[in-house]
């Protein structure tokens, strides 16, 4: 069946999770991979391997410590067994899949980011507490996924009723530049495991 002159196409099929108790990570990951692949019971498995060295989430800098497989008082994720997982859990379950986590240097002009080489990106941001309909004055950490579908970059936080079209690469970028000019903003880029070994994620010229 033809489109009527002048009719848009139809909006692509963008695979997005929403919010469900504090598992931001899984819904990120999901998301950026534009499938289900990760599930709470997944992420729990791998708050117990020890072979994964600990990032601290402060910093996203070098690893220090390893996961705790018997601990029943985990670091990487909530006490209270809902999620709330920490960056290398997210590290952890690329690897498993043959990808990488990046971490972007803040410093950098966002314009050396090469995009076309990106898979996608996870940002760890401060976000406000809700109670039901009331804000709460406090806010935690949280994870969000940007990723491109058929050539526009979209918002994939699972706090969104429905992903949020950022456009071309000068939108994601500027939707990039806002999120890290408000601080206490990490952004990790999603990548295969050769563009992590060429460094090719990165514009030298």
């Amino acid at each position: 069946m033809s489109q009527a002159p002048g009719a848009q196409p139809s909006p692509p099929s963008v695979y997005h999770e929403r919010q469900r108790l504090e598992l931001c990570a899984v819904h990120a990951l999901n998301n950026v991979l534009q499938q289900q692949l990760f599930s709470q019971e997944a992420a729990d498995e791998i708050c117990k391997r020890a072979a994964f060295p600990r990032v601290p989430s402060s910093t996203l800098a070098t690893p220090t410590t390893r996961l705790a497989p018997d601990s029943r008082l985990n670091p990487h994720r909530s006490l209270l067994g809902t999620g709330n997982y920490d960056v290398n859990v997210i590290m952890a379950a690329l690897q498993g899949l043959g990808l990488a986590a990046v971490w972007w240097d803040r410093r950098r002009p966002l314009s050396q980011l090469a995009l076309p080489q990106v898979l996608g990106l996870i940002l760890n941001l401060p976000s406000p507490v809700s109670l039901g309909l009331l804000s709460l004055p406090l806010r935690r950490r949280h994870w969000v996924a940007l990723r491109q579908v058929d050539g526009i970059y979209y918002n994939l936080d699972s706090k969104l009723r429905a992903p949020e079209a950022l456009g071309d690469e000068d939108g994601v970028r500027a939707f990039l530049a806002t999120a890290l000019a408000q601080g206490l903003c990490e952004v990790l880029l999603v990548v295969t495991k050769e563009v992590e070994e060429k460094g090719c994620w990165l514009r030298t010229d």
